[in-house]
């Protein structure tokens, strides 16, 4: 089993489950799939990865990244518009008909070939294919896949209490807020009294004594899901805050 703790989709995707099982958290959704089923994913999005092979058998998934240059191209072509947000779940698992099953196989021996590299023309054929069975299988994923509208604010505070435990920069915060860097650390201040940097230690180090505490976590447990890089690390930042070692609270 492997653990990602920052998963981060800067592009929508599509994933291929080949063999094992694959599980993806979120602050909103929690989804998973085996061997044979296809995720599509809603760019811009953190969220906890964990793969885990069966027994027997090694993990394999294949990512196809639909990067947004290529997803106007294919809207210019096909005179797809879009007048509406997209408003559904960013996480849909895709039900499999005999087109896109077809199309799964037909992606894989590229996949596992080590002698032969398949060609940037071949796979962006390959890439628009998936799209064309993606949008046959289910015409509402227009909205989904070709929604081109720049970043928006979404509520600052919300989205920060729902995702503060994931370890990545200030800077990707903002941007997933749709704010620039300057325009977060001011809307930040206005609404918490204090810089990001200072909330996100404050936040997750009292989250890390309530479930000491209350939940008998052990500090080992915890400390990679709530953004802390190492023990040592979250063992000093807990005794400068609370005056006594994590371990002396259980």
């Amino acid at each position: 089993m492997r653990k990602e703790k920052v998963g981060f989709f800067a592009h929508s995707t599509l994933i291929l489950q080949v063999s094992g099982h694959f599980a993806f958290e979120t602050a909103g959704q929690s989804i998973s799939m085996s061997a044979g089923e296809m995720l599509l994913v809603r760019k811009n999005q953190l969220g906890e990865i964990t793969k885990t092979p069966l027994e027997g058998e090694n993990y394999e998934t294949i990512v196809i990244v639909l990067q947004e240059d290529l997803l106007r191209k294919i809207a210019l072509e096909e005179q797809i518009a879009i007048r509406e947000k997209y408003t559904g779940p960013s996480n849909l698992l895709i039900p499999g008909n005999d087109f896109l099953r077809g199309y799964f196989q037909s992606v894989i021996p590229y996949v596992r070939s080590t002698e032969e590299k398949i060609v940037t023309a071949l796979g962006m054929l390959k890439v628009k294919e998936g799209v064309q069975l993606l949008l046959r299988a289910q015409p509402g994923l227009k909205e989904f896949l070709f929604d081109f509208s720049e970043s928006y604010k979404i509520d600052l505070e919300k989205f920060m209490l729902s995702n503060f435990h994931f370890n990545v920069p200030v800077e990707r915060f903002a941007q997933l807020t749709g704010r620039s860097l300057a325009g977060f650390k001011r809307d930040f201040q206005k609404i918490f009294g204090m810089s990001p940097r200072q909330w996100l230690q404050e936040k997750r180090l009292t989250e890390a004594r309530h479930l000491i505490e209350k939940k008998n976590k052990k500090p080992s447990a915890i400390y990679l899901d709530l953004g802390f890089e190492s023990l040592s690390h979250f063992s000093h930042s807990f005794k400068k805050k609370f005056g006594k070692a994590p371990t002396e609270w259980l």
